[in-house]
């Protein structure tokens, strides 16, 4: 037997309660507008007598003692609040204003207080709505919060909404997507796969290759010219191995990861900055540093190549300036600032830095320094954690980096 869809649910739903409030409203209605035909109002009583009255006034008015004597023709005769009795236009003139008042009160009542009534009603039906659409549409919300942390962090492919429940359009919906996303990581992973698989096999044949011009440079009969080319050579591997070296920590970085322990960035950016000091004198560059507190998760080992891509960086793309690096806590986010002196960037070239293989200006030329992925791994490390990576130019050249990642609390 098949289930009534989402769209008929919520037909019959919303209609059954349109329904109930209506009926709710009319018996408002008519509560107010039976309070308001009931309220100081006299009864007008109307008969017939059958002789014209004696001894009245011109205008038709006798007092009670002198009631006629019904032995005349018909005529209508009122009871006022103050007892006498009216006859001919003078009754007719209270009955019309007798009638007046209660289709003044009538219309009194329809328009203001069934308005208010209208008003409170409608204002409970509303609510009542909006507490069963948040049930109806709860599914929908569970599938755009898994939607918006997939879209975060390509780390998070792994994740499934699976829905359970009726078999409707929301679940349909719901299904759609885990298959969307299974497939998704199925290629992502398998592109890792083939990446990593690459990288090492392409490992060897440049360590022989490196290993065999090393031999022909530091023959004794080696000539000039051989020692030239070895050198060249020797570069251009080197080249490749960082290449290949950043491929893997690329692929590395982009998977789930499975275990994660505490580490403090403070300790993670003293020891880089011991690393680096060579490579910063030999540039001219002072290294600032700022170790302060700052705990967190994850892989020591990718957390301290995050920070090591962004003091090198720092220190490649200079003109013999400073790199100030600053770690600090700041509520529930462990904050990594890393800025430098350097050439002026552009601001919309500033996100295009993160891209794999991607320099600016003059160090797209096959020269230029680095393999082009030092951004790239820092920003998939950064998303593999939980984190974030921003950065902006900085006034008079060079960058702020800021890496954001989630504190560890213990």
């Amino acid at each position: 037997m098949s289930r009534l869809s989402l769209r008929g649910r919520l037909t019959l739903l919303y209609g059954g309660l349109f329904m109930v409030a209506g009926v709710v409203l009319l018996g408002v209605t008519y509560a107010l507008f039976s309070a308001n035909l009931g309220q100081q109002y006299r009864v007008i009583v109307q008969g017939t007598y059958l002789s014209p009255p004696t001894g009245g006034t011109a205008t038709g008015r006798q007092t009670p003692a002198r009631l006629p004597q019904p032995k005349g023709s018909n005529q209508v005769f009122v009871l006022n609040k103050d007892g006498d009795v009216l006859t001919g236009s003078d009754a007719e003139r209270v009955m019309q204003q007798q009638r007046e008042q209660v289709r003044q009160a009538a219309i009194k009542a329809m328009l203001t207080q069934g308005s208010i009534a209208l008003v409170a009603v409608g204002a409970l039906a509303a609510g009542f709505g909006w507490l069963v659409a948040g049930r109806v549409l709860a599914p929908l919300h569970r599938v755009t919060d898994t939607a918006r942390r997939i879209a975060a962090s390509p780390s998070a492919l792994h994740e499934r909404i699976g829905l359970t429940g009726p078999d409707d359009e929301v679940k349909n919906l719901a299904d759609a997507f885990d298959t969307m996303v299974e497939r998704l990581d199925h290629s992502f992973d398998g592109q890792r796969r083939f990446v990593a698989n690459a990288s090492h096999e392409l490992r060897t044949p440049l360590t022989l290759g490196r290993a065999l011009v090393e031999v022909a440079m530091h023959r004794r009969t080696a000539s000039a010219d051989v020692k030239e080319l070895g050198e060249s050579l020797l570069t251009i591997t080197t080249r490749h191995e960082q290449l290949i070296e950043g491929l893997l920590i690329l692929a590395d970085s982009e998977k789930q990861l499975t275990t994660s322990y505490p580490v403090n960035l403070s300790d993670i950016v003293t020891h880089v900055a011991s690393q680096v000091s060579s490579e910063a004198a030999t540039a001219g560059v002072e290294v600032i540093r700022g170790p302060g507190d700052a705990p967190t998760r994850g892989d020591a080992l990718l957390l301290e190549r995050l920070v090591h891509n962004l003091v090198e960086n720092g220190i490649r793309h200079n003109n013999g300036g400073w790199v100030r690096v600053l770690s600090r806590t700041t509520g529930d986010r462990a904050e990594l600032h890393v800025s430098n002196t350097g050439p002026e960037i552009p601001p919309y070239e500033v996100e295009s830095l993160f891209k794999p293989f991607y320099r600016l200006g003059a160090e797209r030329l096959v020269g230029g320094k680095g393999a082009g992925l030092g951004l790239s791994i820092v920003r998939s490390v950064a998303e593999a954690h939980g984190g974030s990576v921003t950065a902006v130019p900085r006034p008079g050249g060079g960058l702020e980096i800021t890496v954001v990642l989630p504190v560890d609390p213990g």
